[in-house]
């Protein structure tokens, strides 16, 4: 998912330095960047901060069980 609200951030920025010339065209050229922004990024198949957490989450509590599983192996081998 993209946070518009940083896209838009990253699109002040990069029209920011534009030079003057250009910013006669700033429609244009802010259109054609996003455009180019959100395709990259939705490549680069990334996820929220949220959906980061609730995985990380999920690996811990799996962890937690494997080992816990490989205590309950070592006993039955005994």
């Amino acid at each position: 998912m993209i946070d518009h609200r940083k896209l838009d951030d990253l699109m002040d920025k990069l029209l920011g330095v534009l030079p003057d010339g250009a910013k006669l065209m700033q429609r244009d050229i802010e259109s054609n960047m996003r455009a180019v922004l959100e395709s990259g990024l939705r490549k680069m198949n990334l996820v929220n901060r949220e959906e980061f957490d609730v995985q990380t989450a999920l690996l811990d509590r799996l962890q937690i069980r494997v080992k816990q599983l490989e205590q309950q192996l070592k006993d039955l081998e005994k």
